[in-house]
């Protein structure tokens, strides 16, 4: 184990493939697999409206937190989906004393798990899913938490990756709850519909909390142009706004916290996830230091 709690095993690409998104195959062996020790780990059922339920995993450690409660992070998936990547993102936090809990934003226009290429992925699913729709999902996945006395909703934060991290701000704009936000690697600007009306630069005035982005200056489809345009509106705006933070890591691209593909940078990714868990610690959702 290193000194991020994390623990690493070399496996095989055909068993270590189980769980991951058909899009993101073959992976790499250097992927990280983190044990479900000591952690209450596995798949819950979320009511969402319309009578539906949204499948969600949740893990948040066995041991008691303060008052019997931890704080909330809620975990948004990459363009993906919810697999095993994402699964495992949530059991690191839990190692860290939160309770740790990523919905299937996707579930009702299809699994995107088993999808085999991006291009039927964003034909297909991701681009039939609204805005409206996943803060109204991340919704009732906090009334959802609301009702396990094991989750202290009064401090929590939220962080995404790829296709989350854009969700980060928005849903940082729309819950007045939210402390924190670390957005990874999710776009800023572009073109809007009548599903996505608004980029997370539109909303840097109705931010709720400080949000710390996450970037890599060799990303291809960020550029760094558009993260200094979000710099340029984050300190024009209120004190939120004002207080949120953007990194950029020179020698990372998008996806350098993936440690299942080529993209993956793990001395900037080592860096950022402890960056995230200081950043949700200043604004009131502190973490367990590893020892």
């Amino acid at each position: 184990m290193d000194d991020t709690g994390i623990n690493r095993r070399g496996f095989a690409t055909a068993s270590l493939a189980t769980g991951f998104a058909l899009a993101v195959l073959p992976v790499s062996a250097q992927t990280i697999i983190t044990d479900a020790d000591d952690l209450d780990a596995g798949m819950v059922q979320v009511p969402v409206a319309g009578g539906a339920t949204m499948a969600a995993y949740r893990a948040v450690p066995k041991r008691t937190g303060k008052g019997g409660h931890h704080p909330v992070v809620l975990v948004v998936q990459e363009i993906f989906g919810l697999h095993e990547h994402i699964r495992d993102l949530c059991r690191r936090l839990a190692k860290s004393g939160y309770y740790a809990i990523a919905p299937d934003l996707y579930f009702r226009q299809g699994d995107a798990t088993k999808v085999p290429d991006i291009p039927t992925l964003i034909r297909d699913i991701v681009s039939k899913v609204s805005d409206a729709q996943v803060m109204a999902d991340l919704d009732a996945t906090v009334a959802h938490l609301k009702t396990d006395n094991r989750a202290d909703t009064r401090r929590m934060a939220i962080t995404g990756f790829c296709w989350g991290g854009r969700i980060v701000w928005l849903y940082s704009a729309h819950n007045p709850d939210l402390k924190a936000g670390a957005a990874w690697y999710g776009r800023l600007v572009g073109n809007t519909d009548a599903d996505h009306p608004k980029n997370p630069i539109d909303l840097v005035d109705q931010l709720n909390a400080p949000v710390l982005g996450l970037y890599g200056a060799k990303d291809e489809g960020i550029p760094v142009a558009s993260v200094d345009q979000m710099r340029t509106a984050l300190a024009k705006g209120d004190k939120a706004a004002d207080a949120s933070k953007l990194m950029v890591f020179p020698e990372s691209g998008h996806g350098f916290n993936a440690d299942y593909r080529p993209s993956y940078n793990p001395v900037d990714a080592k860096i950022a996830w402890k960056q995230m868990l200081e950043w949700f610690k200043k604004h009131g959702v502190p973490y367990l230091p590893h020892t």
